[in-house]
């Protein structure tokens, strides 16, 4: 019951006092004119959702920051009686910005437009048997996990006595994953494992490494087939794969909570609201040691397996992942969705992680250390992996740029002395160029708005 529902139930109760007291058929006659008008809506209000059906149906569960998330909202009305108004209210995590909306059918629609990823909207006038559809296109701008839902659909009688809901539970939760760049140059050495040809890895993927040939199994695709073989025995014979010889290369991520510095001040800047025809919205990173350490690492895993290199990742945050090195589009995917829900709050530092899990890491293969750690024993912790015959690489945090310790260009400085490849990433420069450039002191870039 609305208020202005109470002060019709007011003037009901005094017609009928007055009705009682005078016995007038006037006061009647507004007594049952009040008394039905609250009968009436009240029915009206009861029904306006029956026969009512909610649907929404995101394009894809995965997103990635930067990319346009996708969702489809129905509202199906299979009742045999027109609803006059239905208001949807979404309550949906996703955090994000609005970049468009439409919906399809009545011309009396209208969308509410809110920051954020947001299905809200009021649809009027929907007939029997009839629905309603729209589209809402949200930029998406922050990793992890998110719930899609919970809505709640309003509704009611045409003078706004009595209000109607109906909740409609959480359907669905969408991974966006981390934010990548393109990495143009990277300091991998392109070494062979120990005992290069001689250490035998067969696959299930076409490799130019052909090994050897075995009878044709169910499953194996024609382009396997070897048909001199198949010609000289009668029968069906497949090739078998190995993978290269190459070493393996694995992102170890510090996401321990000391180390970590964030500007608090600075929110995430996205472009313009609007999409161009040809042109996605572009989108900056939080100004904070977690967020560019993950862009790195996610950067630096899609750069190496788009050159068929076999990465590995490791990193103890709120939870130990670990991901065995691999190959292919899928090991992608494993390492993004473990970075999206990645919380750098760890207990663990570079120095203890390697201890617990670097014997996983072969002879011969590149570690890549992405820290933003300014103390001295990040570089005994690179020293160390030269001495067993790993070869590291440090991606350095400028912790003092993003409003923490100083002393990561002595730590970096150092590094190059000895020989170790390092990359610098400060507060405000694009990670693409950060992690392409070898150059230790370069302009540094206004982080404040």
């Amino acid at each position: 019951m609305t208020r202005r529902a109470g002060v019709v139930l007011g003037l009901f109760v005094l017609s009928l006092a007055g009705a009682v007291i005078t016995g007038k058929s006037l006061m009647f006659s507004l007594t049952y004119i009040w008394g039905g008008l609250l009968i009436m809506s009240f029915v009206w209000a009861r029904l306006a959702l029956r026969g009512v059906v909610f649907l929404r149906e995101p394009r894809t569960l995965r997103a990635q920051v930067g990319h346009i998330f996708l969702e489809r909202f129905t509202i199906i009305n299979k009742s045999r009686f027109p609803k006059l108004w239905i208001e949807v209210r979404d309550r949906s995590e996703l955090p994000g910005q609005w970049v468009s909306a439409f919906l399809v059918g009545s011309p009396f629609q209208s969308a509410i437009k809110r920051p954020g990823h947001r299905a809200s909207a009021v649809v009027s006038g929907l007939g029997p048997g009839k629905e309603s559809t729209w589209m809402v296109r949200t930029l998406c701008t922050r990793r992890g996990r998110f719930r899609l839902g919970p809505a709640e659909l309003l509704s009611g009688d045409p003078f706004g006595l009595f209000r109607s809901q109906k909740e409609v539970p959480i359907g669905h939760h969408v991974v966006v994953l981390p934010m990548t760049v393109p990495v143009h140059s990277f300091p991998i050495p392109g070494a062979r494992r120990p005992g290069g040809e001689a250490l035998r890895q067969h696959t299930f993927r076409i490799t130019p490494n052909a090994a050897s040939v075995r009878d044709y199994a169910p499953g194996d695709g024609f382009n396997r087939i070897h048909w001199p073989s198949t010609a000289r025995r009668e029968r069906l014979i497949v090739k078998e794969f190995e993978f290269d010889p190459m070493a393996e290369v694995w992102i170890v991520l510090d996401a321990a909570r000391i180390p970590q510095a964030a500007i608090y001040d600075e929110q995430i800047t996205s472009a313009a609201a609007t999409l161009e025809a040809s042109k996605t919205p572009s989108l900056s990173l939080p100004f904070a040691t977690e967020e560019y350490g993950v862009a790195a690492a996610a950067s630096l895993a899609f750069h190496l397996i788009h050159h068929d290199r076999s990465v590995g990742l490791v990193t103890h945050g709120k939870a130990r992942h670990v991901i065995q090195a691999d190959r292919g589009e899928a090991q992608l995917q494993r390492i993004l969705q473990s970075l999206a829900v990645l919380d750098a709050i760890g207990r663990v530092g570079m120095r203890e992680v390697l201890k617990i899990d670097g014997e996983r890491i072969p002879r011969g293969g590149t570690v890549i250390l992405i820290t933003p750690d300014v103390r001295p024993e990040v570089l005994d912790t690179a020293r160390n992996l030269k001495r067993v015959a790993r070869n590291p690489v440090l991606v350095l945090m400028d912790a003092e740029s993003f409003g923490g310790e100083k002393g990561t260009m002595e730590l970096a400085t150092t590094a190059r002395r000895e020989g170790i490849p390092v990359r610098v990433v400060r507060c405000g420069e694009p990670l693409e160029a950060s992690l392409a450039s070898s150059l230790l002191y370069r302009p540094s870039l206004p982080t404040a708005a």
